[in-house]
């Protein structure tokens, strides 16, 4: 058993003000793994006090020196692959192979992009050539409660910390109770990288404590969280008395339309994409849309694909998927399961229980349902799980408007031959992302939504920007 109870505040590991432990629990086994503590009013008051005393010094450190501290958390974090791989396999079930290629492999992604980005930031800047003596300075915001997921936690952690470190904000990083070693390794390559006390501190905690204290703090000047769009709720409305900044990243249910001259592997393409990390990615394309002349075709082959993709402890190597996070969550997506059926969509791979040797452990089976319709709720609700819609349309015009129909616009995706059709569509989808025909967004692309997905965008010099001020100077005196 692991134990992991202190907290990294003002640059030290603290015990907290009083004992509150928290079992994290291995979904491949539902056996504990580790005990965390989780923080307490005291201890949240103890890391803001010292991110507020570090922001006036922090926020003055010229960016290239903070580049340089990037640049060094970049390189600690290399060291720390495996162990980072480890934890995030153990706590939240992706497969160990996905865990180092996919989880860690993101936080180098975002920390090496960030760097760049910020080396060609303008902090400060020229009005323009009409206004010699009008400057632009791009300011830290303050300091920021960063609020991070359980299912893509290095991912998440980095897009927000190393953009708020180059901004020049201080932070209290609270992860989720559910995936919190790989965050508490994190502290410690920050630790190790010798970044100022206070800068960056690190308190375990649940949404109802930590995280709403955070979003209710009069010095923490604004929240960065990603989740739930029903949390990215509550906290808005928390943080509307002190008038924070908030920054969200919530919920999607992704369309993927495939119209009838798409490339031979779109279908195939759509459904492991779908299942990647076990359906627990919030940009997934889980609304396979496709046009009516491939629509049958689509269905029996989406089927076969979903019946080859094997599922199994996380522990083992391999191309294949591991459990859901916990056993809340398998509840929610096994009765979502069941309302599909009693709702009339078509079950053509998958279905309810688990798959067929593992009696234990959050595992789902890899879920395809045809002949679904935008109405039916599990073309409604975002289900966090290995389950697939498909849905028929006959027109262009057609597909546009059951894509659209959603609360949700994180990511869509097109599949067509036809380059006129696919620019028609990104401009007609209403989501802050569209990927057409395979090809995932480039380094430094921004990442956010648009309606109940959120508001605010992670990722390349938007990122660095969702941490910023913009200071308008009059008067300035050029070369002074």
């Amino acid at each position: 058993m692991i134990g992991k109870r202190q907290f990294y505040i003002n640059g030290a590991w603290v015990k907290p003000s009083t004992a509150n432990d928290h079992v994290v629990i291995n979904p491949s086994t539902e056996e504990p793994c580790a005990i965390i503590s989780l923080g307490g009013q005291a201890d949240t008051d103890a890391a803001v006090a010292a991110a507020r005393a570090a922001f006036p010094a922090w926020m003055t450190t010229p960016p290239a020196e903070r580049i340089a501290f990037a640049e060094k958390i970049l390189e600690v974090y290399k060291t720390r692959t495996e162990d980072l791989a480890q934890a995030i396999s153990l706590e939240m079930g992706a497969p160990i192979d996905m865990s180092r290629e996919q989880q860690v492999g993101a936080g180098t992604w975002h920390i090496s992009n960030f760097i760049r980005a910020a080396r060609d930031f303008p902090f400060d800047e020229p009005l323009g050539d009409h206004a010699p003596n009008d400057r632009i300075i791009h300011e830290a915001v303050g300091v920021v409660g960063m609020i991070t997921p359980w299912n893509w936690p290095m991912n998440q952690v980095t897009l927000k910390v190393i953009a708020g470190l180059v901004a020049g904000c201080t932070m209290i990083l609270k992860p989720s109770e559910e995936s919190p070693l790989n965050a508490l390794i994190f502290a410690e390559i920050v630790d190790a990288a010798g970044l100022p006390k206070g800068v960056f501190n690190l308190v375990n905690g649940d949404g109802a404590g930590v995280g709403s204290q955070l979003t209710a703090h009069p010095d923490v000047d604004m929240i960065s969280f990603t989740g739930s769009s029903r949390a990215g709720r509550l906290i808005s409305k928390s943080a509307a008395d002190t008038l924070k900044r908030v920054s969200l990243e919530l919920g999607g249910k992704g369309a993927n339309l495939i119209f009838a001259d798409a490339d031979e592997k779109a279908v195939k393409r759509g459904v492991l994409h779908c299942m990647n990390n076990t359906g627990q990615s919030c940009n997934a394309p889980t609304r396979m849309l496709v046009e009516r002349g491939r629509y049958d075709r689509a269905v029996e082959e989406a089927a076969e694909v979903a019946r080859s993709i094997k599922v199994g402890p996380s522990s083992e190597s391999g191309r294949h998927i591991g459990p859901v996070v916990n056993e809340t969550q398998f509840n929610k997506i096994q009765d979502l399961i069941r309302q599909g059926i009693d709702e009339g969509a078509r079950l053509v791979a998958g279905g309810t229980g688990r798959p067929d040797g593992l009696n234990r452990g959050f595992f789902v089976k890899p879920t395809v349902f045809a002949d679904v319709n935008n109405d039916m709720t599990i073309a409604r609700e975002e289900i966090f799980g290995p389950v697939l819609s498909i849905i028929p349309f006959d027109t262009e015009e057609e597909g546009i408007a059951i894509a659209n129909d959603t609360p949700y616009g994180l990511t869509n995706y097109v599949q067509t031959g036809d380059p006129a059709r696919a620019n028609r569509l990104a401009r007609a989808l209403r989501s802050g992302m569209v990927e057409m025909n395979g090809k995932s967004r480039s380094a430094g692309s921004p990442f956010g939504g648009m309606k109940q997905s959120g508001h605010g965008r992670e990722g390349g010099k938007w990122g660095i920007e969702d941490f910023l001020e913009v200071k308008a100077v009059s008067g300035w005196t050029p070369d002074a």
